[in-house]
């Protein structure tokens, strides 16, 4: 090769370094890009919300199921006896109401007929009063009369008395006693608890790490598998702290997934973590030590997919590479 060859080769790999490095240079202040980024979603924890032994299993690993659908039952006798003792209950409570109401009634009619008996002894003394006056009845006689009237006074007194208790006992608020609203809240426990024993989705997604069987005893608020919600996935992108300035919430972002190649996804900034990755690990880095050695921390971002790819089935975990446009 000639020299003025030589020379027309080394000009254009120069210029080629340069529009490469310039090409670099405008894409790294344009894109923010790291491979430290996983698949994640809303994860529903499936328990049961009663104790009991599992007499059927509706799912299986994997499978997607829709919002109220069947996922399991317990078994379901002794809360059907529960809430027949529950019903029995609220019949006797009831059935004491009404003999509370009658005791209220003839307390009342107690108390009239202590107040007639009264009224008649007030008479007999007034006439007993005016007979002595006239020397038609003797001292003594006046003085039962008025021994009537105290002993009629003191009935009065009780028979109010009475009332009163019997009064108590059906005291209502709103419209029963409080022994009869008791009762009925036990009956609508029993009657939800038996409701329980049927489990449900809460919402749409794939069964994941199940392994339950019949016969298995479950413990209320234990979970047994989980749910991946459909619709929810995002990828955390782990940023290093260099790397975040000018990546805000509303940027879009291109995730590429290992695990699908050739299918970049689209999506945008959703969220920025407050904190390190490391802040929140159960044992935090401790740095105020003599042995301090600096470290670069991540910052955790939330990319959410958008359009369409919000409704792939994407695998939790999966490993990504996210790439956020900082500049239009």
């Amino acid at each position: 090769m000639n020299r003025p060859m030589k020379t027309i080769v080394a000009i254009v790999v120069v210029l080629a370094a340069i529009a490469g490095g310039n090409w670099y240079l405008q894409r790294a202040a344009k894109y923010r890009s790291t491979d430290n980024a996983y698949v994640n979603a809303d994860m529903v924890q499936v328990a049961s919300r009663l104790n009991g032994q599992v007499i059927a299993v509706h799912v299986r690993e994997g499978q997607l199921v829709q919002a109220g659908q069947a996922l399991f039952d317990v078994d379901p006798e002794p809360y059907e006896v529960s809430l027949a003792q529950a019903k029995a209950k609220l019949a006797q409570a009831e059935q004491s109401e009404r003999q509370d109401m009658t005791d209220v009634s003839a307390s009342d009619a107690a108390v009239r007929q202590a107040q007639a008996d009264l009224a008649n002894a007030n008479t007999a003394a007034h006439r007993a009063q005016s007979l002595v006056r006239q020397n038609f009845l003797s001292r003594q006689a006046e003085d039962d009369t008025q021994a009537r009237v105290r002993v009629a006074e003191a009935s009065v007194a009780q028979a109010h008395a009475k009332l009163a208790g019997a009064k108590v006992h059906v005291a209502r608020i709103g419209d029963a006693t409080p022994a009869v609203l008791a009762a009925r809240a036990a009956v609508a426990q029993a009657a939800l608890d038996l409701k329980h024993t049927h489990v449900v989705a809460s919402r749409a997604g794939w069964i994941v790490n199940h392994t339950l069987v019949p016969g298995t005893s479950v413990v209320a608020y234990m979970p047994l598998f989980a749910l991946v919600a459909s619709g929810s996935f995002w990828v955390d992108a782990n940023y290093k702290e260099t790397e975040l300035q000018g990546i805000q919430p509303g940027q879009p972002a291109v995730i590429d997934i290992d695990m699908l190649p050739g299918h970049p996804y689209h999506g945008v900034v959703d969220i920025i973590n407050n904190g390190t990755g490391a802040a929140f690990s159960l044992l935090p880095a401790q740095n105020a030590t003599g042995n301090w050695v600096k470290v670069t921390q991540r910052i955790p971002i939330r990319i959410r997919f958008t359009g369409e790819d919000t409704l792939l089935p994407f695998r939790v975990g999966a490993s990504a590479q996210v790439t956020v446009q900082v500049k239009p």
